[in-house]
């Protein structure tokens, strides 16, 4: 890999960290009305629910009209239905990781936080998925402004709950 290119995927992380930051805030700032756990937390889901499942669509149809997929055969390297199936994977992993933090989060910081962590996710899925295709930039920023916001929250869920 080229420095040029280690430089933008840099650029592409640092991006999503700043991401981050305005989506777990911005609900605090922006002073929105609290909202219970339990009222916002299918609301948070729903977003990256709607995205896995055009993901996993996506990948079904890529099977069905490939005759060496169709018979259970993994994806050629590099190919676009290796590229979705390795989009689909991360994107799973990233959602394991939201069930593990966004409800401890909503139920300390309130369910606007996790409405925002919903509705970024799903946006920066896309963006990673679209991001493999075309640039690691993109990746870098999908990766990123899907995995830090969910951490940061968890963090500063921590530290509100222990003070």
């Amino acid at each position: 890999m080229t420095p040029r290119r280690r430089m933008m995927i840099l650029i592409g992380m640092a991006a999503g960290a700043l991401w981050a930051l305005a989506v777990v805030f911005a609900p605090s700032f922006l002073g929105l009305p609290y909202l219970p756990a339990a009222a916002a937390l299918p609301g948070a889901f729903l977003p990256a629910g709607l995205v896995l499942a055009a993901m996993i669509g996506r990948l079904a149809a890529r099977r069905f009209f490939d005759d060496d997929l169709i018979d259970g055969a993994d994806p050629v390297p590099g190919s676009p239905a290796w590229v979705d199936q390795k989009v689909l994977a991360n994107t799973l992993e990233q959602l394991a990781l939201a069930l593990a933090v966004w409800p401890f989060a909503a139920l300390t910081l309130g369910g606007a936080v996790a409405i925002a962590l919903g509705l970024s996710f799903a946006l920066m899925r896309l963006l990673f998925w679209i991001g493999y295709r075309l640039s690691p930039p993109l990746r870098a920023l999908g990766f990123a402004g899907t995995f830090y916001p969910t951490v940061l929250a968890g963090v500063w869920a921590l530290v509100y709950w222990a003070v």
